[in-house]
């Protein structure tokens, strides 16, 4: 295993469409655990191949709860349902947050690491995280979506304050 490095704002890779996965193999296995421990070597929630400079339809997720990572190759949302307001961040996009509309609920069809088809239904974070995801499998970022006026950059010394807030 290994940790990549996270492609940033302007590189052009981020705004690329990435295509199907042919076969669920060795190779994307590797993609896929390189991928959770770059993300979590970056602290981050979710990461999408793209930002790894991969064009393969791949995502990660992992919420830090008792279920590990989700492994995601060649996913689809097929059901979205209800809205929520969230603060989001991007890995390609540090220190910079803002607030966006994500659906509350969505329903994803994909093939976990084993390339057996899995469905996932997401509620709330996990409903924002596998969007916000699949959004960079299309080329589209988090940016692209947030709410006027809402952008912050965070200093190191800001992150600290809002720790406390929490």
């Amino acid at each position: 295993m290994a940790i990549r490095i996270v492609r940033e704002n302007g590189d052009e890779v981020l705004r690329k469409k990435a295509r199907e996965v042919e076969a669920v193999d060795d190779k994307i296995r590797e993609l896929l655990d390189d991928m959770v421990e770059t993300l979590h070597a970056y602290n981050g929630v979710g990461l999408a191949a793209p930002q790894v400079g991969i064009l393969k339809r791949v995502v990660v997720i992992d919420l830090y709860d008792d279920k590990g990572p989700i492994k995601l190759v060649n996913p689809k949302i097929v059901k979205q349902k209800g809205e929520q307001e969230v603060e989001e961040g991007c890995l390609s996009f540090p220190n910079q947050f803002a607030k966006i509309i994500r659906p509350a609920e969505v329903i994803i069809e994909a093939l976990n690491e084993n390339g057996k088809k899995i469905k996932i239904k997401g509620e709330g974070l996990l409903a924002q995280a596998l969007s916000h995801e699949l959004d960079h499998l299309d080329g589209v970022l988090f940016v692209d979506k947030i709410i006027p006026g809402t952008l912050e950059y965070v200093t190191e010394e800001k992150k600290e304050e809002r720790k406390k807030e929490k």
